[in-house]
């Protein structure tokens, strides 16, 4: 069986503010986490400037959210010269942690802030110190084996990382890689953060295919539960492509982005960037899920 998401009927649901300056271009690629109570937002935005910021919006179903004013999260430092992007957090105990991009003329690399309330953070800085080009990154929500686990992506593959602390990181593993033939040929990267199910570790991907303007897409992986770098199934077709006119023009063509997926009464609920220019919802039943999960 293949799996398609559904777009909710009031896509999208947020788009830039031509008022404020940090985010009256482009509004896209958010992390969303459902405390039992509110939906926090946490999305990339870029005015002006083109310097990605990460502001803060809250909802109470996770559809209709209302914004702060100005960017909670913004460049800090010489590595975050070009901006702060693509956030994905993970609550491990009491913090919440985000992963996200810290962009620079050395490249992309992968940093770590913490924070319990989305407004007042800690920071950990570059996290994967390699030299190389990096980003995607994701953190599981609990240890394997005792140790931590994040996903990250040295181009074309998604690789994965250990540490005892959140901080030093190593042991790099790529576990997938593009696959000649499919809509994913070109490279791929984890999109949410992995969610844990009786069949294994649920991984949301973007999978992009060589056009003359790429194309990205959404699809599915299996992880096992106790070796997330065994693939125990992933997605034969897209489970959401670009076919919707904000999705197929834009600041960026040809896109669905996610990093976010949020388990919601019944259903998980993924948002998305389109084109680089709006964030969008689409949804799924989990119990759909869970059987393409089971039928490995």
């Amino acid at each position: 069986m293949e799996l398609k998401l559904e777009r909710h009927p009031l896509n999208p649901i947020l788009s830039p503010v031509p008022e404020h300056l940090w985010e009256n271009k482009f509004v896209f690629n958010c992390a969303v986490v459902f405390d039992g109570e509110l939906f926090h937002m946490l999305y990339r935005a870029q005015g002006a400037d083109m310097v990605s910021r990460i502001g803060y919006a809250v909802s109470l179903d996770g559809i209709k959210f209302n914004r702060l004013e100005n960017p909670v999260f913004t460049p800090a430092s010489k590595e975050e010269l070009y901006g702060v992007e693509d956030p994905r957090i993970t609550k491990i105990v009491d913090r919440y942690y985000m992963l996200y991009t810290a962009y620079s003329p050395k490249g992309p690399r992968v940093a770590l802030a913490s924070t319990k309330n989305f407004i007042t953070w800690e920071r950990y800085g570059i996290v994967i110190k390699d030299e190389i080009n990096n980003k995607d990154a994701a953190l599981f929500p609990e240890r394997i084996n005792g140790r931590y686990v994040m996903m990250h992506r040295f181009e074309p593959d998604i690789w994965l990382a250990f540490s005892d602390d959140l901080i030093n990181w190593g042991d790099y593993v790529s576990i997938a890689g593009p696959r000649q033939g499919y809509w994913d040929n070109l490279k791929i990267g984890a999109g949410a953060p992995p969610i844990k199910t009786p069949y294994g570790w649920l991984l949301l991907y973007h999978g992009v295919e060589d056009a003359p303007r790429p194309i990205y897409r959404l699809g599915f992986m299996l992880l096992d539960l106790n070796d997330p770098t065994k693939i125990l199934k992933r997605s034969e077709e897209p489970i959401l492509e670009p076919t919707e006119e904000w999705e197929v023009f834009g600041g960026v063509p040809n896109v669905v982005f996610s990093d976010a997926m949020v388990e919601y009464k019944g259903k998980y609920y993924v948002y998305y960037g389109a084109a680089d220019n709006y964030i969008a919802l689409a949804t799924i039943d989990v119990e759909k899920v869970l059987e393409w999960c089971r039928k490995i």
